[in-house]
């Protein structure tokens, strides 16, 4: 178990360095920070001043180690537009990127299971047929458009929700949360559904696949003419071996939760840190770029070391092959 964390670990590692040095690249070699933050009426001295203070004139392989060692520090430099430090701006959006993913994630991952395990069980059910059809919404339609419908019907014409913003926040230390209040939580609602659709149209397909395809299997059958009960076959044999797959593309798909949540904050104008993300390409504000990539990574990496370790806990296949030293 030790070898195996340890050996993802080290895969880890090396993603985010091959990260660090993309972002570096988008740091270094898009756009000109220079000319957008000085204008056209600067002259060429304070361009050549810009850059020595900006460290843009030291040589790539300097500038790179001086990247990575202040990213290891949580430092991303000056964002170009606001002046202010990127690490600060990005603390401050953090708590509404977070907050909107994890509801999402949860709708997704809760809604996707249930009613997967549902349409496997009862595949030839009305009630099956309908979230099928249901499903290709989810499915089909772009997240912006889904999100400007919801708008329409619960926003514009029955006026139950609102239609943009975070509502009424409150500081608990510096994390500043909407959980709390009721303006918060109806703020959540219609951005978190649009953005958990087409993650919980995929695990639900993936779900009934899988578990139609395992109660196929003769093991099953077996079970059966052993006399166990039906709830102890279903959920005690085929539901666990349905999700040995499950995990690995729901931990992927929950990760892209965050990194796909720039379009549902766009539309709903959420403030974190993918709307913050489209208002910096605007501008061409690099630093804010390159820290929202490295932050996506490590979002991707972290989701994906605890999901191979559930996958290692889950498969005992698994675990038998590291023994075996294969």
């Amino acid at each position: 178990m030790l070898a195996f964390v340890v050996r993802r670990l080290l895969q880890s590692v090396i993603v985010m360095l091959v990260v660090a040095f993309i972002a570096f690249l988008v740091f270094r070699y898009v756009g000109d920070p220079v000319t957008s933050m000085l204008g056209q009426d600067s002259t060429i001295a304070d361009h050549e001043e810009l850059r020595e203070r900006l460290g843009l004139n030291q040589p790539f392989y300097i500038q790179f180690y001086h990247f990575v060692t202040n990213a290891l520090q949580g430092q991303f430099g000056i964002s170009y537009r606001l002046q202010q430090p990127v690490a600060k701006l990005i603390m401050e959006r953090l708590p509404a990127t977070i907050e909107l993913a994890l509801a999402s994630a949860t709708i997704a991952l809760v809604g996707g299971v249930v009613m997967g395990i549902y349409t496997a069980l009862r595949p030839r059910a009305f009630t099956s047929g309908v979230i099928m059809t249901a499903s290709l919404i989810g499915v089909s339609l772009p997240t912006f458009l889904i999100g400007i419908g919801l708008i329409y019907v619960f926003a514009v014409e029955l006026k139950v929700l609102p239609s943009f913003g975070r509502g009424t926040v409150t500081d608990i230390g510096w994390w500043r949360t909407g959980l709390l209040t009721e303006s918060g939580l109806r703020s959540l609602i219609l951005p978190a559904i649009t953005l958990s659709l087409f993650q919980l149209t995929l695990i639900m397909r993936l779900v009934r696949a899988e578990m139609l395809e395992v109660l196929r299997t003769d093991y099953i059958r077996f079970a059966r003419a052993r006399g166990l009960s039906t709830r102890a076959i279903n959920f005690g044999h085929a539901l666990r071996n349905t999700m040995v797959p499950v995990i690995t593309i729901t931990g992927l798909q929950l990760g892209s939760v965050i990194a796909f949540a720039i379009i549902t904050e766009t539309v709903f104008q959420w403030p974190g840190v993918g709307s913050l993300f489209v208002n910096s390409v605007q501008v061409v504000d690099v630093p804010v770029m390159a820290a929202y990539l490295v932050f996506v990574a490590l979002v991707f990496v972290v989701i994906n070391l605890f999901v191979d370790i559930l996958y290692f806990i889950v498969d005992p296949r698994l675990r038998d092959g590291v023994r075996s030293g294969k």
